[in-house]
């Protein structure tokens, strides 16, 4: 349990922090809110073709296009080893199940979310339907700690839920970089991100392991290692985060093409695993350098972004939380069932079918992600805020996972 404290402190804790101080100051002066996230730090400052070719550079755009970049990263570090790795969590029919639960709990949200909202009339609908994505995301850290007090740390439905909210945080970057672009879509400048990825790989990675082959010192691997370290690596993450830029797609998912030329360890242990911080191959040495900056980063991100009057509560606001709290678990419950029964995939031994709905509520705990897709479906004003409460709302979906484990006699295991 202390391992997962660790993460949420890591990782949570300032943007938590970052959030209620955003709230408390939005609702005592918000116009001085606003300008704080307004702050110019440049003024028409040149960045390429896009907008003109110029760019103000607000605290706001700092944050959220810039340095989220990082956070994005991070969570790229743990998609990507879970993918890749031959112990990772998200290979083989182990991941069965589990992906097909992920489906139900992105398609659950999105039709109660686009249901509820046809029913409230076409201007209702026209207004908030680019938000769809809002309620389909999960909060890996939340989510895994609320699925340990519910579950117990040694239920094998916390691991179904860690694989469930990985996939999740997967599909949630693919939804950000196709269906919220960040301007007019220009394609072609996303040759820009993959040759800068190549080019790191091949010249900075698979050439000196190459070169290496037979020697068990590898000299040139340990020198590119030692002597050059993460910076051709983080080069190559500017020159990509500039043709996400340039291409239109939110240029905080610029950094995710590089993670994966990265050199990294032939196993990982888990992303709540004491044993991680043990790895020493230049991807986990990246993270760890990370750890601070990133905790710093969701910390303005909170306070940037959640910033909402509770005069904004509306329609969008039930939405969300409608999406998350109904479509979540039933999507989980039904796509889950669909899978283990008529598909004959099971279920990991120690789970029963209704542990489903439980994941499901747990599961339902959007925050961060939540947050980030309301900031980039609509613009600034009402349904904009209006959404973002629904995100930050969310967190009622903790009590409501205790009460359903209660209801369902969810037995505990600890160990």
């Amino acid at each position: 349990m202390y391992r997962v404290w660790n993460f949420v402190t890591n990782y949570s804790l300032l943007l938590i922090a970052g959030a209620l101080t955003a709230l408390v100051w939005a609702n005592i002066n918000p116009d001085s809110y606003h300008h704080f996230v307004d702050f110019v730090i440049i003024d028409h400052f040149f960045i390429g073709h896009m907008h003109d070719g110029h760019r103000t550079l607000t605290l706001h755009y700092l944050v959220n296009d810039v340095l989220m970049a990082f956070f994005f990263a991070v969570a790229g570090k743990e998609v990507w080893e879970a993918v890749i790795l031959k112990n990772g969590s998200l290979r083989g029919k182990k991941a069965a199940t589990p992906l097909f639960a992920t489906a139900g709990g992105m398609f659950g949200p999105i039709a109660v979310y686009l249901g509820m909202a046809a029913l409230m009339g076409s201007d209702t609908y026209n207004a908030v339907a680019n938000g769809w994505a809002i309620p389909t995301a999960t909060d890996i850290a939340f989510s895994y700690l609320v699925g340990r007090l519910v579950f117990g740390a040694g239920h094998p439905a916390v691991r179904f839920l860690l694989l469930l909210a990985i996939a999740d945080d997967a599909v949630g970057l693919i939804i950000l970089a196709i269906f919220y672009p960040s301007g007019e879509l220009a394609p072609e400048w996303l040759l820009l991100s993959v040759a800068a990825a190549v080019g790191v790989y091949v010249f900075f990675n698979w050439l000196p392991r190459r070169m290496d082959r037979g020697d068990q010192d590898r000299p040139r691997s340990t020198w590119m290692r030692n002597k050059l370290g993460f910076w051709p690596y983080l080069i190559a993450g500017c020159l990509s985060w500039y043709g996400f830029q340039e291409s239109g797609l939110h240029p905080s998912l610029g950094l995710l093409p590089i993670v994966a030329t990265i050199p990294h360890a032939d196993r990982a242990f888990g992303i709540f695993s004491e044993a991680e911080q043990y790895l020493t191959d230049l991807l986990n040495h990246c993270e760890h350098l990370l750890k601070h900056p990133v905790e710093i980063i969701l910390f303005f991100f909170g306070l940037l972004n959640a910033g909402v009057e509770f005069s904004a509560i509306s329609d969008p606001t039930w939405l969300v939380l409608a999406g998350l709290i109904i479509g979540k678990p039933f999507g989980v419950l039904l796509f889950g069932w669909f899978a283990a029964r008529p598909l004959g995939l099971g279920l990991p031994a120690g789970m029963r079918i209704i542990d489903l709905f439980v994941i499901g509520c747990v599961a339902a705990i959007g925050f961060t992600v939540s947050l980030f897709i309301a900031s980039v479906a609509f613009d600034p004003g009402p349904v904009q805020d209006a959404a973002k409460m629904g995100a930050l709302l969310s967190f009622a979906a903790a009590i409501i996972s205790l009460i359903a484990g209660k209801l369902t006699k969810v037995e505990k295991q600890d160990t």
